[in-house]
């Protein structure tokens, strides 16, 4: 249950930037702690009976209103952008000064708040995990979601060769932020294709890896991002898909992102240069918090879902 309440405006620690939020945007993050799913990450971070957090949202664009005293970049009046956990459905949100950057002048707060937690899983799957290289030939399964709409501008960014698989609707809007080739996957079983591909990334992780690993090059990588929080899927990804990999003998990575502000620097510089320009959906006000997490949770939305505070 999500309600709009009024509290007290927050003071920031030491190491906190005060922001006065203006937009936020909605990740997957947000509602599993919502749902407490799955259950392992439950006990682990989320709080077993009760959220630890009660104020979700994990990215944030706004102004500085106040700093810590320890805090030595931010000043009061500057524009920033960046991630932590949870806060971010509000008027005002204390975030640490390392998961913050200044926003690029000429981007909306809107722009600026899609891109922290989703643009850093693109970028950390493709670059990191995936060790991307200019030439190749990369396959990004979900590429009209909100990571895999980074990822496919990422993956152009640094010179790889992309193929975006997502449903008929999405395929000229994929096509138009830099995909070289687009597949239906409601008409095409893109994992029997004769192509083999240096790196997947897969923002749809819901299946056996079996069929993947057969699109792969001997020497290729699958990244494994999105799928489902049950437990059978998770049990899937930490012990089945490391048994078939190591059979087929190709390199399998599932990957969660680390918000840092040195990334969060390299994709401002790709935001500045016009390189990666975040899509939006669907804009909704702090009241309609709810029903921007439905529409997530169901799973169709194309690129971004921000949230306008003010």
């Amino acid at each position: 249950m999500l309600e709009l309440r009024e509290i007290d405006k927050p003071n920031p620690k030491d190491n906190q930037v005060l922001i006065k939020v203006h937009s936020a945007s909605v990740n997957p993050l947000d509602w599993h702690i919502l749902r407490g799913k799955p259950f392992l990450v439950r006990l682990m971070v989320f709080g077993l009976l009760k959220p630890k957090h009660q104020i979700l949202g994990a990215d944030i664009a706004g102004r500085v209103e106040a700093v810590g005293r320890n805090v030595t970049q931010f000043r009061v009046g500057e524009d920033v952008f960046g991630s932590a956990m949870v806060g971010g459905f509000a008027e005002y949100a204390c975030f640490r000064e390392n998961g913050l950057v200044l926003k690029p002048a000429a981007m909306t707060f809107e722009q600026a708040a899609a891109a922290p937690v989703a643009g850093l899983t693109a970028l950390q799957g493709l670059r990191d995990k995936g060790r991307i290289q200019p030439g190749q030939h990369v396959l990004i399964n979900g590429a009209s979601g909100g990571v895999g709409t980074f990822a496919v501008q990422i993956a152009k960014a640094l010179g790889a060769q992309v193929t975006g698989v997502c449903s008929g609707r999405n395929l000229e809007m994929v096509r138009s932020i830099g995909a070289d080739h687009v597949i239906d996957y409601t008409k095409e079983d893109f994992w029997r294709s004769e192509k083999r591909f240096d790196l997947i990334l897969d923002n749809a992780a819901f299946h056996s890896i079996r069929k993947p690993l057969r699109a792969l090059k001997p020497t290729g990588v699958y990244v494994l991002v999105g799928g489902s929080s049950s437990t059978a899927s998770i049990m899937q990804s930490l012990i089945l898909n490391p048994l078939y990999s190591r059979k087929a003998g190709k390199r399998v990575v599932l990957l969660m992102a680390n918000v840092n502000q040195t990334d969060l620097a390299f994709l401002k510089e790709l935001l500045e240069a016009g390189k990666v320009v975040p899509v939006i959906d669907r804009r909704y006000s702090l009241s309609e918090v709810p029903q921007a997490l439905r529409y997530l949770e169901e799973g169709h939305a194309r690129g971004k879902v921000v949230i306008t505070v003010c």
